[in-house]
């Protein structure tokens, strides 16, 4: 029983030290197909597929990727080409381009930035239903 306790600790600290790992697609690389890892993902090469972890997706200037995104955050730089969604915040920075369906937490867009995207504001909703509720509270009070 001891034994158990012991294995069961030491892979969620193998985990934990998982999950901050960084993996890297370098330029000149062409990926067909899905990703999916529990740590980080700098990308600066092309992904057709959908990219899919709980750490961050860092796309740099030359990177390329088609398909679906779903990450905790999310620094783009290159071409991203489908939906994405991003539980925290994604900044697109000056040389990024956008295009398809973005949900997420936070967007920060620098000056520069192509964002050809539809987007919904993960926290913005749930706040506006609140305040409603609030305000008809107030009235009838």
């Amino acid at each position: 029983m001891f034994s158990e306790n012991k294995r069961d600790k030491k892979s969620k600290k193998e985990m934990n030290h998982l999950s901050k790992e960084q993996n890297k697609i370098a330029e000149g690389t062409t990926i067909n197909g899905d990703l999916e890892g529990q740590g980080s993902f700098r990308i600066d090469g092309k992904i057709i597929g959908t990219v899919k972890t709980a750490g961050k997706i860092v796309l740099g200037k030359n990177g390329v990727i088609e398909g679906e995104i779903t990450c905790e955050d999310a620094d783009l730089e290159g071409l991203v080409k489908g939906n994405i969604e991003v539980n925290n915040t994604l900044t697109l920075k000056s040389s990024a381009v956008v295009e398809g369906e973005v949900i997420t937490g936070k967007l920060a867009i620098e000056p520069g930035a192509d964002f050809n995207a539809t987007c919904t504001m993960k926290g913005a909703v749930k706040s506006m239903h609140n305040d409603k509720k609030q305000t008809k509270e107030g009235k009838t009070a």
